[in-house]
């Protein structure tokens, strides 16, 4: 059997996405900071694939990994702080939120979507401050996902201000503005 180290080893050599693949599932419950800080960099690979089977390892790991995913929301790349955040997210992990919070400021508006879209996953109240800001960002994209967590968090001022968008041109917006009028 491999230790981590020689499982790290493995996915970095030049070989098949598949062995990447089987690598990366295979260190699913690590708690090895150098091995869970290896799954976190191939957030920046170029294969979707990959970065997928790093989210799903991370996802599936029944360790506590919230201090390595928080440390990482502070990472010089983008896609590390925003699928961070949304790892976070998908593990009903609330000890990140100050963190995510945060990153609703992040020069990325990649990153700010992501933030935002996890904040409205995990039902964080107390960033509804921060998500009222994102209904008002200048990225379609994180106005998208600040309706949307507008209406996961069903606060009625937020939803109320949604109705401020209803002008905008965009398909997925107006009906996003539809299903929060439902939730009032």
């Amino acid at each position: 059997m491999m230790t981590n180290s020689e499982h790290v080893k493995k996915i970095f050599q030049p070989g098949s996405k598949e062995q990447k693949i089987q690598s990366l599932e295979s260190l699913s419950n690590t708690t090895n900071v150098e091995v869970l800080q290896f799954i976190i960099s191939m957030f920046d690979d170029n294969d979707i694939e990959l970065r997928g089977e790093a989210f799903s390892a991370l996802l599936l790991n029944n360790n506590d990994i919230s201090d390595i995913l928080i440390k990482n929301l502070n990472h010089s790349s983008k896609n590390v702080r925003g699928y961070c955040a949304l790892v976070l997210a998908n593990r009903k992990d609330r000890v990140g939120i100050p963190k995510i919070i945060q990153l609703t400021n992040d020069e990325s508006s990649m990153v700010r979507s992501c933030a935002v879209g996890a904040l409205g996953h995990l039902r964080a109240y107390e960033a509804t401050p921060a998500i009222r800001k994102c209904l008002n960002d200048s990225n379609l994209e994180v106005k998208k996902s600040a309706i949307k967590s507008a209406i996961d968090i069903k606060d009625k001022d937020l939803l109320l201000s949604i109705e401020t968008l209803k002008e905008m041109a965009d398909p997925e917006i107006k009906n996003l503005i539809i299903l929060a009028r439902k939730n009032l």
